[in-house]
Order: structure tokens, then sequence, then C-alpha cells
């Protein structure tokens, strides 16, 4: 025969038997908090274990755009020919100019010419719109478009962009200085190209003796609702 569990030979007194279910009730409240001590701890070295999450940085606010004022504002230039400066101007453009003087690294400037609109004399002005010069009727539009704006101080800064004329994409910097006052800013610069990067004047007037290669170029422009200097 098996032995009988030891335990139910114990003789125990009523009172002893009152407090066996409390013992019980206690024993499984304990059982029941190591439990939770467990898992708490468990979820503690879970989360230790993560990767620290970098704070996403606030996305910068993009710069007002400024309004261009035609009325005030100017493109020219200076060829020259036979070695007699040659002045010229084109008479519609527009701009796309979004820039925080302060902070000019977030800024974008585009820039378009109606090559049309060509302003030196009558005879100069039909014959600059023909294939060999502007061909305007197949490139209607000279572009600027700006892929770094940087800041030199005291009003000057400097603009790195892509200048296409006649399907030909040339990288160029162009120093512009700005000045303000009434509310206005007026932005100031100019650069030399080579026509001939941008197949200005093909065939018989590729000749630099005739027409020279550099040309001047220069701007003012007058804008509305650019930030203080």
């Amino acid at each position: 025969m098996m032995p009988r569990n030891k335990e139910k030979n114990v003789n125990r007194t009523p009172a002893q038997v009152r407090a066996l279910p409390a013992q019980r009730n206690a024993q499984q409240r304990l059982r029941l908090g190591l439990m939770a001590l467990a898992l708490a701890g468990g979820a503690l070295v879970a989360l230790s274990l993560q990767p620290a999450q970098a704070a996403t940085p606030a996305a910068a606010a993009a710069p007002a755009a400024a309004k261009l004022v035609p009325a005030g504002s100017e493109v020219t230039f200076t060829a020259k020919q036979l070695g007699v400066p040659l002045d010229g101007r084109f008479k519609r453009f527009d701009a796309q100019i979004a820039l925080d003087p302060k902070q000019p690294q977030t800024g974008k400037v585009a820039f378009a010419i109606e090559l049309g609109s060509v302003a030196i004399n009558p005879e100069s002005d039909s014959e600059l719109g023909k294939n060999l010069w502007f061909d305007t009727a197949k490139f209607p539009k000279a572009t600027f478009t700006s892929t770094a704006i940087k800041g030199l101080g005291g009003g000057r800064f400097e603009a790195t962009g892509t200048l296409n004329i006649k399907g030909q994409q040339r990288p160029v910097t162009v120093p512009v200085t700005l000045t303000q006052a009434g509310g206005q800013t007026t932005a100031t610069g100019g650069f030399t190209l080579k026509r001939l990067d941008f197949k200005i004047g093909e065939g018989e007037w590729a000749d630099t003796s005739v027409v020279a290669n550099e040309v001047q170029v220069r701007f003012k422009l007058l804008l509305q609702g650019l930030g203080p200097l």
C-alpha cells in the first residue's frame, strides 16, 4: 500500500484550520506580485535595449517669395562689334525669388528673359531673332536657375546656378548686391558670358574679330516683400 500523505495526518487546532484559507490567499497574492515584478523588470530591460531615437529637427520654414517690380527693373548688356561697344537691353523678363537675406542658403532664384524682346536697334533686333543668333522660334527664353546662394556680408551675395540659352547649359556664379529703402529691395549685379558657349552667332558670325566673344550682362531688379538684411 502507498504511504499516506503526512499532511493529512497532521492534527490541527480549530484556529489553525480557520487560518488555512487566509494563508493560501496570502501565498497566491505573493505569487501574483512576484509575477508582476518579473514582467515589469522584463519590460524595463527591453526598453533599455531599444536604440535611442534622435529628435526630429523642425523643418526650416521656406522663405517668403518676393515680387518683381518691372517698372523699376532692367536687364542690359554690352557687346563689341569691330571693337566698338554696342549696348542693348531686354524689355521683357520675369523672376521668382524666395530668399531670406539672413539665411541665404535656403533661398531659390529663377529668372527668365524673353529673347525676342531684345532691343539694340531695329536692324540688329530683327537679325538677332534668326537661327544663327538667338533662334527665338525654337528657343524663346533664356533662363537662370540657382543651385546655391551664399552670403558674403554687407548685403553682398553669390548666386551659383545654371544658365540656359539656346539649349546650351553652363554653370555660372553671379555676384549680387542688395540695398533696401522705403520697404523695397534693389538687387544689382552682372557677369560675363561667352556667346559662343551658347551658340549665339554661328557660321560667319563666329569670327570673334567681328563680334567679340565676351558679352557683359548687367541687371537691376526692384523687389517687394524681401526680408530685412
